[in-house]
């Protein structure tokens, strides 16, 4: 059972879908239903139906929200209405048919008029789903908006009546209605190449402001998606996200071998990072990553012994960690060490391995997200949507985010104190 985000399916006898869930750890979520003492009588008569189970895993919670939810409508599980108390799910309403359309929450779908999205299991997942596509496309929420200016506005939330002055102004607002709607749809990539294109008639029309405009549309939509995959593709193919990371490594490898890295392997990946404010309760991460996914027992974290006195010095931190970690024989040796920073991180790391003697290829991950060659410390520029560049961000944004969570934690500590 894999330890990621994604659905799973309980089938019954027959192999009949009975029961769809969302979970950020699928082998958690899943051995809860066989491992609890106490459960509710509807959900100990779901479990002794279970017969076989289906997970199918995804990249992020976003998907299995949007890959649940599509399940659902698709078999209409029984015990996904029966454990839900009589209530109806919840559902995204779009009131296309208006002038200016509408962006609601709905129990049922009762006006042919409108579009539904969905059913969302429960109306947090939804209303998370709607804060995400706010930011990037604002819209009304409510049926009946006052016609004046209302909070949202003020938060750039929300196109008001008062702004749809013209015929253009409320065609601008359909069109990012017909945006969410193919958002909803899973088809993020689609939305991406045609926002992409009215950028650049607006950049060669000289619109520049509007061009910025439609540029942070991308970039927010790429951010909150990440390498979206339609609910579809997860169908057609439970095992993509493996597929994904093979790729991914295969591409790095290639990336690293053709700059002269020579990575014979990469089933074992560490990376390290620096966390601290100035010196202060300073820490550092590492992250291992075996086959492309996460090993999370094999992280370890790192309280930094002989913090700088006077000015900090991340260079001489990161040495102290790769030193430390150097000291432990018995882990596993890595196929690829990354550390997270340009060449002063790059070139000090390197000197702990040669004082050491133990060749290990090495790389950096610049904040401009250019791969730093060790040996000569020179910089690979790649694609941005690099399956290699990828790969690699991942692993250095988890390092970080274990390193801060472990800074913040001494931190707290030391204030409480």
């Amino acid at each position: 059972m894999p330890e990621g985000p994604g659905v799973y399916i309980f089938l019954e006898g027959g192999r009949e879908v009975i029961y769809v869930g969302k979970a950020v750890n699928l082998r958690k979520r899943v051995s809860s239903y066989f491992t609890k003492k106490e459960q509710d009588p509807k959900t100990k008569i779901l479990v002794s139906l279970v017969s076989f189970i289906k997970t199918i895993t995804v990249e992020s919670e976003l998907e299995s929200l949007i890959l649940e939810a599509n399940l659902i409508k698709k078999y209409a599980p029984k015990y996904n209405m029966r454990l839900t108390d009589g209530k109806s799910y919840i559902r995204i309403k779009i009131t296309v048919k208006d002038k200016n359309p509408k962006v609601l929450l709905a129990r049922a779908e009762d006006d042919g008029k409108s579009l539904y999205f969905s059913p969302y299991p429960t109306s947090s997942d939804v209303k998370l789903v709607l804060k995400l596509i706010r930011k990037i496309f604002p819209y009304q929420s409510v049926l009946n908006h006052p016609k004046r200016y209302c909070l949202y506005y003020h938060l750039g939330l929300c196109p008001c009546p008062p702004m749809f002055k013209t015929d253009l102004e409320s065609k601008s607002y359909r069109k990012d209605i017909k945006r969410i709607t193919k958002f909803l749809e899973g088809k993020s990539k689609a939305l991406i190449r045609d926002l992409e294109k009215e950028r650049d008639i607006e950049s060669k029309r000289e619109n520049f402001e509007k061009a910025q405009k439609l540029q942070k549309k991308i970039t927010a939509i790429n951010s909150v998606t990440q390498n979206y995959y339609s609910p579809y593709e997860y169908e057609m193919n439970p095992d993509l996200v493996k597929l994904i990371r093979k790729n991914q490594l295969i591409m790095l490898k290639s990336v690293l071998n053709n700059s002269g890295v020579g990575v014979y392997d990469l089933a074992r990946i560490e990376c390290f990072d620096i966390s601290n404010i100035s010196g202060k309760y300073a820490t550092g991460s590492m992250v291992v990553f075996k086959n492309g996914e996460k090993d999370k027992p094999s992280y370890r974290r790192f309280k930094i012994k002989n913090p700088p006195k006077t000015v900090p010095n991340d260079f001489a931190m990161m040495q102290e960690v790769i030193r430390r970690r150097l000291n432990h024989p018995e882990w596993q040796t890595p196929d690829l060490i990354i550390v997270d920073g340009g060449k002063g991180q790059v070139s000090s790391s390197l000197k702990v391995l040669n004082e050491a003697n133990v060749q290990i290829p090495l790389v950096g991950i610049a904040k401009r997200e250019e791969i730093i060659i060790a040996s000569d410390l020179k910089e690979i520029k790649i694609d941005k949507n690099s399956p290699a560049l990828l790969l690699v961000r991942r692993i250095r944004d988890e390092a970080h985010r274990f390193a801060i969570t472990y800074h913040r934690k001494l931190r707290s500590k030391y204030l409480l104190n």
